[in-house]
């Protein structure tokens, strides 16, 4: 079903159905890991891997949206694929706006819940993805000196060369080095490619 290393949690105080949809995960060669209460999967210690959350809406001591906004509240953001046995339109417009992936009605289709899963792995590689990026362009965007940083802000901005050394009041020779060496720090191939750098890091922005 997917060639990555993935973790499927599940959340659900009926043994059975925990059992079923491990077996279920697993014949499809999904790891997964089962809690009873989302006390002992908050507890948990989840290893760094593409991973989704099944989670029972209606549990004894706290509902799953609580659940869902408990983790939003801890930086977790973990995709979320709520199971119910009760159809409630309201609660899944909630759950939804929330960030759910999807909200099934037991009973549901086997074939169903695992396309939810599939989709809620790939969102959650995707948001790994562009953290991972985002981690790499701050990185070096810190190595900048801070008047490469400016060079890189005035550039980014559609100013010329000149211009930039104009307004930092330098020679434009010494205006294309910083702008040589912001580029190559940056590994930018090119003024669209920093662009879009700059936007992410929101350097516009920065004074």
């Amino acid at each position: 079903m997917t060639s990555t290393p993935s973790l499927v949690f599940i959340i659900d105080d009926d043994a059975g159905v925990r059992t079923a949809m491990q077996r279920l995960l697993r014949s499809v060669g999904l790891n997964a890991e089962a809690f009873a209460a989302p006390q002992e999967f908050l507890r948990h210690k989840r290893p760094d891997v593409s991973s989704c959350l099944i989670l029972d809406v209606r549990l004894p001591e706290i509902s799953g949206l609580e659940v869902q906004r408990k983790l939003i509240e801890a930086g977790i953001h973990i995709p979320i694929i709520f199971v119910t046995g009760h159809a409630d339109v309201p609660m899944s417009v909630k759950a939804m706006k929330s960030g759910a992936v999807e909200f099934l009605t037991k009973p549901f289709r086997d074939q169903d819940l695992l396309d939810a899963i599939q989709q809620a792995l790939e969102r959650d590689r995707r948001a790994r993805q562009e953290q991972s990026e985002m981690a790499e362009l701050q990185r070096r965007y810190e190595h900048l000196t801070p008047r490469e940083r400016q060079v890189m802000r005035l550039v980014a901005s559609g100013m010329s060369t000149k211009e930039v050394a104009s307004l930092l009041g330098t020679s434009e020779v010494t205006a294309k080095v910083h702008r040589s060496q912001m580029m190559h720090k940056m590994q930018a191939d090119s003024l669209v490619e920093l662009g879009r750098m700059a936007e992410k890091l929101k350097v516009p922005d920065k004074k």
